[in-house]
Protein backbone atom coordinates (compact mmCIF):
# COMPACT_ATOMS: atom_id res chain seq x y z
CA UNK A 1 0.00 0.00 0.00
CA UNK A 2 1.43 3.52 -0.93
CA UNK A 3 2.12 5.90 2.33
CA UNK A 4 0.33 8.71 1.89
CA UNK A 5 1.29 12.68 3.40
CA UNK A 6 -2.19 12.21 5.36
CA UNK A 7 -0.77 8.83 7.06
CA UNK A 8 2.66 10.44 7.96
CA UNK A 9 0.90 13.27 9.41
CA UNK A 10 -1.51 10.69 11.77
CA UNK A 11 1.41 8.90 12.77
CA UNK A 12 3.55 11.89 13.83
CA UNK A 13 -0.11 13.94 15.60
CA UNK A 14 0.52 16.90 13.54
CA UNK A 15 -1.71 18.22 10.29
CA UNK A 16 -0.41 17.05 6.73
CA UNK A 17 0.00 21.16 6.54
CA UNK A 18 2.69 20.42 8.90
CA UNK A 19 4.08 18.00 6.86
CA UNK A 20 4.55 19.43 3.81
CA UNK A 21 6.17 22.53 5.08
CA UNK A 22 8.78 20.11 6.91
CA UNK A 23 9.53 18.44 3.77
CA UNK A 24 9.25 22.28 1.70
CA UNK A 25 11.55 23.31 4.63
CA UNK A 26 8.89 26.00 4.80
CA UNK A 27 7.60 28.90 7.73
CA UNK A 28 9.10 28.62 11.27
CA UNK A 29 8.62 25.48 13.09
CA UNK A 30 9.90 23.49 16.20
CA UNK A 31 12.51 20.73 16.35
CA UNK A 32 10.98 18.55 18.19
CA UNK A 33 7.91 19.03 15.57
CA UNK A 34 10.50 18.69 12.96
CA UNK A 35 12.04 15.39 14.51
CA UNK A 36 8.52 14.29 15.28
CA UNK A 37 7.65 14.31 11.05
CA UNK A 38 10.79 12.69 10.03
CA UNK A 39 11.00 10.06 12.54
CA UNK A 40 6.99 9.21 11.37
CA UNK A 41 8.60 9.53 7.16
CA UNK A 42 11.52 7.32 8.28
CA UNK A 43 9.46 4.55 9.89
CA UNK A 44 6.65 4.54 7.41
CA UNK A 45 9.18 4.51 4.13
CA UNK A 46 7.54 7.89 3.37
CA UNK A 47 9.05 9.07 0.09
CA UNK A 48 8.09 12.85 -0.95
CA UNK A 49 7.13 13.45 -3.98
CA UNK A 50 9.69 15.14 -6.56
CA UNK A 51 7.76 15.67 -9.52
CA UNK A 52 5.01 16.99 -7.14
CA UNK A 53 7.81 19.54 -5.54
CA UNK A 54 8.70 20.72 -8.95
CA UNK A 55 5.35 21.06 -9.79
CA UNK A 56 4.82 23.72 -7.17
CA UNK A 57 8.47 25.47 -7.79
CA UNK A 58 10.17 23.89 -5.55
CA UNK A 59 13.93 22.12 -5.76
CA UNK A 60 13.71 18.31 -6.47
CA UNK A 61 16.64 17.40 -4.77
CA UNK A 62 17.70 15.28 -7.98
CA UNK A 63 20.65 15.61 -10.35
CA UNK A 64 21.34 14.18 -13.44
CA UNK A 65 24.44 12.61 -14.33
CA UNK A 66 25.49 11.69 -17.81
CA UNK A 67 28.47 9.79 -18.33
CA UNK A 68 29.43 7.02 -21.36
CA UNK A 69 30.04 4.17 -18.91
CA UNK A 70 30.91 2.95 -15.38
CA UNK A 71 32.28 0.05 -16.80
CA UNK A 72 35.44 2.25 -17.17
CA UNK A 73 37.12 2.13 -13.95
CA UNK A 74 38.23 5.77 -14.58
CA UNK A 75 34.44 7.26 -15.08
CA UNK A 76 33.32 4.62 -12.25
CA UNK A 77 35.16 5.96 -9.81
CA UNK A 78 34.66 9.37 -10.77
CA UNK A 79 30.77 9.07 -10.84
CA UNK A 80 31.08 6.99 -7.54
CA UNK A 81 32.78 10.15 -5.78
CA UNK A 82 30.70 12.58 -7.54
CA UNK A 83 27.00 10.34 -6.28
CA UNK A 84 28.79 10.11 -2.66
CA UNK A 85 29.49 14.15 -2.20
CA UNK A 86 25.56 14.85 -3.67
CA UNK A 87 24.66 12.56 -1.18
CA UNK A 88 26.40 14.14 1.52
CA UNK A 89 24.59 17.33 0.51
CA UNK A 90 21.36 16.02 0.47
CA UNK A 91 20.64 15.61 -3.64
CA UNK A 92 20.20 11.99 -5.16
CA UNK A 93 21.36 11.25 -8.30
CA UNK A 94 19.79 9.75 -11.51
CA UNK A 95 22.95 7.76 -13.45
CA UNK A 96 22.14 8.09 -17.06
CA UNK A 97 24.85 6.25 -19.23
CA UNK A 98 25.35 7.47 -22.65
CA UNK A 99 26.93 4.55 -24.29
CA UNK A 100 28.82 6.60 -26.56
CA UNK A 101 25.62 6.87 -28.03
CA UNK A 102 24.27 10.65 -29.27
CA UNK A 103 20.56 9.62 -29.43
CA UNK A 104 20.40 8.47 -26.32
CA UNK A 105 22.67 11.18 -24.86
CA UNK A 106 20.05 13.20 -26.25
CA UNK A 107 17.03 11.18 -25.02
CA UNK A 108 18.62 11.53 -21.42
CA UNK A 109 18.69 15.17 -21.43
CA UNK A 110 15.46 15.80 -22.53
CA UNK A 111 14.62 12.95 -19.82
CA UNK A 112 16.00 14.80 -17.30
CA UNK A 113 14.56 18.07 -18.32
CA UNK A 114 11.20 17.13 -18.67
CA UNK A 115 11.17 15.73 -14.86
CA UNK A 116 13.01 18.96 -13.70
CA UNK A 117 15.94 17.67 -12.43
CA UNK A 118 18.03 20.44 -10.19
CA UNK A 119 21.00 20.24 -12.54
CA UNK A 120 22.76 18.54 -14.77
CA UNK A 121 26.76 17.10 -14.46
CA UNK A 122 27.92 15.67 -18.11
CA UNK A 123 31.04 13.78 -19.10
CA UNK A 124 29.85 12.09 -22.37
CA UNK A 125 31.96 12.77 -25.73
CA UNK A 126 29.07 12.81 -28.12
CA UNK A 127 29.23 15.51 -30.74
CA UNK A 128 26.29 17.43 -32.25
CA UNK A 129 24.04 17.22 -29.37
CA UNK A 130 22.30 21.06 -29.79
CA UNK A 131 20.31 20.74 -26.98
CA UNK A 132 22.52 21.45 -24.44
CA UNK A 133 22.90 25.30 -26.36
CA UNK A 134 18.68 25.98 -25.29
CA UNK A 135 18.27 23.74 -22.21
CA UNK A 136 17.18 25.82 -19.00
CA UNK A 137 18.57 23.90 -16.45
CA UNK A 138 22.05 24.50 -14.60
CA UNK A 139 24.82 21.91 -16.33
CA UNK A 140 28.21 21.76 -15.65
CA UNK A 141 30.80 19.93 -17.71
CA UNK A 142 33.79 16.88 -17.07
CA UNK A 143 36.30 17.80 -19.89
CA UNK A 144 34.21 18.25 -22.62
CA UNK A 145 32.47 21.55 -24.39
CA UNK A 146 29.21 21.54 -24.54
CA UNK A 147 28.01 25.13 -24.94
CA UNK A 148 29.75 28.66 -24.49
CA UNK A 149 27.88 29.36 -21.15
CA UNK A 150 28.41 25.89 -19.44
CA UNK A 151 31.99 25.27 -17.84
CA UNK A 152 34.43 22.61 -18.50
CA UNK A 153 36.28 21.20 -15.71
CA UNK A 154 39.13 19.29 -16.25
CA UNK A 155 42.73 18.27 -15.86
CA UNK A 156 45.43 19.86 -17.37
CA UNK A 157 45.94 17.51 -20.21
CA UNK A 158 48.42 19.39 -22.49
CA UNK A 159 50.50 19.14 -19.38
CA UNK A 160 49.58 15.78 -18.68
CA UNK A 161 50.74 14.28 -22.36
CA UNK A 162 54.19 16.53 -21.96
CA UNK A 163 54.83 15.18 -18.52
CA UNK A 164 54.36 11.18 -19.44
CA UNK A 165 56.35 11.89 -23.15
CA UNK A 166 59.08 13.92 -20.50
CA UNK A 167 59.11 11.00 -18.55
CA UNK A 168 59.73 8.17 -21.26
CA UNK A 169 62.72 10.67 -22.43
CA UNK A 170 64.09 10.50 -19.06
CA UNK A 171 64.42 6.92 -18.58
CA UNK A 172 66.42 7.14 -21.87
CA UNK A 173 63.40 6.70 -24.27
CA UNK A 174 64.11 7.89 -27.66
CA UNK A 175 61.81 6.24 -29.89
CA UNK A 176 58.46 6.84 -28.39
CA UNK A 177 54.62 6.18 -29.73
CA UNK A 178 51.40 7.04 -28.50
CA UNK A 179 48.32 4.87 -28.66
CA UNK A 180 45.35 7.27 -28.55
CA UNK A 181 41.43 6.90 -29.26
CA UNK A 182 39.70 8.68 -32.25
CA UNK A 183 39.99 12.69 -31.84
CA UNK A 184 36.57 12.96 -33.35
CA UNK A 185 35.02 14.14 -30.17
CA UNK A 186 36.88 17.60 -30.01
CA UNK A 187 37.26 16.53 -26.72
CA UNK A 188 39.76 18.93 -24.19
CA UNK A 189 41.82 15.31 -23.48
CA UNK A 190 42.87 15.58 -26.91
CA UNK A 191 45.47 18.18 -25.76
CA UNK A 192 47.37 15.30 -24.70
CA UNK A 193 48.47 14.59 -28.12
CA UNK A 194 49.23 17.67 -28.36
CA UNK A 195 51.64 17.99 -25.13
CA UNK A 196 53.12 14.50 -26.45
CA UNK A 197 53.93 16.22 -30.13
CA UNK A 198 55.18 19.37 -28.42
CA UNK A 199 57.72 17.30 -26.06
CA UNK A 200 59.06 15.26 -29.01
CA UNK A 201 59.47 18.73 -31.06
CA UNK A 202 61.86 20.33 -28.51
CA UNK A 203 63.68 17.22 -28.58
CA UNK A 204 63.87 16.68 -32.09
CA UNK A 205 61.98 13.47 -32.19
CA UNK A 206 59.86 11.56 -34.99
CA UNK A 207 56.46 11.16 -33.48
CA UNK A 208 54.50 8.04 -33.99
CA UNK A 209 50.59 8.23 -33.04
CA UNK A 210 48.36 4.93 -33.44
CA UNK A 211 44.82 5.78 -33.51
CA UNK A 212 43.08 2.20 -31.67
CA UNK A 213 39.04 1.67 -31.69
CA UNK A 214 38.18 2.99 -28.37
CA UNK A 215 34.61 1.04 -27.73
CA UNK A 216 34.41 -1.57 -25.02
CA UNK A 217 33.17 -3.94 -27.55
CA UNK A 218 36.69 -3.98 -29.57
CA UNK A 219 38.99 -5.34 -26.88
CA UNK A 220 39.58 -8.14 -29.31
CA UNK A 221 40.81 -5.84 -32.01
CA UNK A 222 42.61 -3.19 -30.16
CA UNK A 223 44.43 -6.44 -28.49
CA UNK A 224 45.32 -7.25 -32.37
CA UNK A 225 46.02 -3.71 -33.18
CA UNK A 226 48.62 -3.44 -30.35
CA UNK A 227 50.17 -6.52 -31.24
CA UNK A 228 50.64 -5.66 -34.64
CA UNK A 229 52.49 -2.32 -33.60
CA UNK A 230 54.74 -4.56 -31.30
CA UNK A 231 55.63 -6.63 -33.90
CA UNK A 232 56.22 -4.38 -36.60
CA UNK A 233 56.93 -1.06 -35.40
CA UNK A 234 60.71 0.17 -34.25
CA UNK A 235 59.85 1.78 -30.87
CA UNK A 236 61.17 1.77 -27.57
CA UNK A 237 58.20 2.89 -25.69
CA UNK A 238 55.04 3.41 -25.97
CA UNK A 239 52.50 6.44 -23.68
CA UNK A 240 48.99 5.34 -23.74
CA UNK A 241 46.24 7.76 -23.23
CA UNK A 242 44.61 5.56 -20.56
CA UNK A 243 45.20 3.14 -18.19
CA UNK A 244 43.50 -0.03 -19.69
CA UNK A 245 45.36 0.46 -22.86
CA UNK A 246 48.36 0.23 -21.09
CA UNK A 247 47.26 -2.68 -19.47
CA UNK A 248 47.04 -4.48 -22.42
CA UNK A 249 50.22 -3.03 -24.20
CA UNK A 250 51.93 -4.81 -21.13
CA UNK A 251 49.94 -7.77 -21.75
CA UNK A 252 50.96 -8.26 -25.16
CA UNK A 253 54.29 -7.49 -24.47
CA UNK A 254 54.45 -10.58 -21.73
CA UNK A 255 52.62 -12.62 -24.74
CA UNK A 256 55.41 -11.49 -27.34
CA UNK A 257 58.55 -11.81 -24.76
CA UNK A 258 59.32 -8.18 -25.08
CA UNK A 259 61.00 -7.45 -21.33
CA UNK A 260 59.14 -4.57 -19.68
CA UNK A 261 60.96 -1.82 -18.83
CA UNK A 262 63.83 -3.37 -20.59
CA UNK A 263 62.69 -3.43 -23.98
CA UNK A 264 59.82 -1.55 -23.74
CA UNK A 265 58.56 1.52 -21.31
CA UNK A 266 55.15 1.88 -20.99
CA UNK A 267 53.07 4.81 -19.33
CA UNK A 268 49.63 4.79 -18.73
CA UNK A 269 46.78 7.66 -17.76
CA UNK A 270 43.92 8.22 -15.58
CA UNK A 271 45.99 6.55 -11.66
CA UNK A 272 42.45 5.50 -10.51
CA UNK A 273 42.05 2.97 -7.64
CA UNK A 274 40.84 -0.09 -9.22
CA UNK A 275 44.05 0.27 -11.56
CA UNK A 276 46.69 1.21 -8.62
CA UNK A 277 45.33 -1.88 -6.78
CA UNK A 278 45.17 -4.56 -9.59
CA UNK A 279 48.21 -2.94 -11.25
CA UNK A 280 50.52 -1.41 -8.87
CA UNK A 281 53.68 -1.92 -11.71
CA UNK A 282 51.88 0.44 -13.97
CA UNK A 283 53.25 4.02 -14.43
CA UNK A 284 50.74 6.27 -14.89
CA UNK A 285 49.83 9.95 -15.41
CA UNK A 286 47.08 10.19 -12.53
CA UNK A 287 43.99 12.25 -12.78
CA UNK A 288 42.61 14.23 -9.55
CA UNK A 289 39.59 12.20 -9.20
CA UNK A 290 38.75 13.94 -5.49
CA UNK A 291 39.32 17.29 -7.07
CA UNK A 292 37.26 16.69 -9.46
CA UNK A 293 34.03 15.52 -7.78
CA UNK A 294 34.31 18.31 -5.50
CA UNK A 295 34.47 21.16 -8.02
CA UNK A 296 31.90 19.54 -10.30
CA UNK A 297 29.30 19.29 -7.49
CA UNK A 298 30.22 22.75 -5.69
CA UNK A 299 30.38 25.05 -9.09
CA UNK A 300 27.12 22.81 -10.05
CA UNK A 301 25.53 24.32 -6.66
CA UNK A 302 26.51 27.20 -7.10
CA UNK A 303 24.57 27.24 -10.66
CA UNK A 304 21.22 26.18 -8.51
CA UNK A 305 21.43 28.44 -5.99
CA UNK A 306 22.78 31.44 -7.79
CA UNK A 307 21.80 31.05 -11.85
CA UNK A 308 23.39 34.47 -12.58
CA UNK A 309 26.60 33.71 -10.60
CA UNK A 310 29.36 34.52 -13.37
CA UNK A 311 32.03 31.22 -13.81
CA UNK A 312 35.15 30.75 -15.03
CA UNK A 313 35.17 28.81 -18.38
CA UNK A 314 37.70 26.18 -18.01
CA UNK A 315 38.73 25.07 -14.90
CA UNK A 316 41.88 23.30 -15.12
CA UNK A 317 43.57 21.04 -12.37
CA UNK A 318 46.70 19.70 -12.18
CA UNK A 319 48.15 15.83 -12.67
CA UNK A 320 51.32 14.07 -10.99
CA UNK A 321 53.08 11.05 -12.01
CA UNK A 322 52.65 7.67 -10.50
CA UNK A 323 55.97 5.87 -10.56
CA UNK A 324 55.86 2.03 -11.31
CA UNK A 325 57.95 -0.53 -12.71
CA UNK A 326 57.21 -0.32 -16.22
CA UNK A 327 59.27 3.06 -17.40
Amino acid sequence: MVVKLTDVAKKAGVSPTTVSRVINNYGSLSQKTIDKVNLAMKELNYQPNSLARSLQGKNTQLIGLIFPTVAHPFFGELVERIESKLFDLGYRAILCDSANNKEKERHYLNMLAANKVDGIIAGAHNLGISEYEDIELPIVSFDRYLADNIPIIGSDNFQGGYLATETLYMRGARKIAMLTGSQESDSPTNYRLNGYLKFLEEQQLEPKVFHLQSTARSTTLKNLEIKRILESEEIDSLFCTDDLTAILAYNQCQQLGIKVPEQLKIIGYDGTKFVQNYFPQLSTIAQPLADYAEILVDLLLQRIQVPDKPLEKNYLLPVKLIQGTTT
